[in-house]
């Protein structure tokens, strides 16, 4: 039987770059350690608490995540939980 590997909790932001003052989509996802991806969440704003292992942004204007060519990594972001 094989171990329960450990879940981690991104948050996907999807802003516009070209419309600065539209509304940026939040997504939740929970990932394995392998990268595979088992549930994905759009949120309805931008989350309150730091409860995230990692935040990634896209800034193409898209509207899905599937839609996305790349994204990039916000190290100590302030929806980030902190390592102590």
């Amino acid at each position: 039987m094989r171990a329960k590997s450990k879940l981690r909790t991104v948050l996907i932001i999807l802003s516009n770059r070209f419309a600065p003052l539209a509304s940026p989509r939040h997504l939740e996802l929970e990932v394995t350690e392998d990268g595979s991806i088992l549930r994905e969440t759009p949120l309805r704003g931008k989350p309150r608490e730091a409860r995230f292992d990692e935040v990634w942004v896209n800034d193409e204007g898209r509207k899905t995540m599937v839609d996305c060519n790349r994204f990039k990594r916000v190290y100590r972001h302030a929806l980030e939980k902190r390592k102590e």
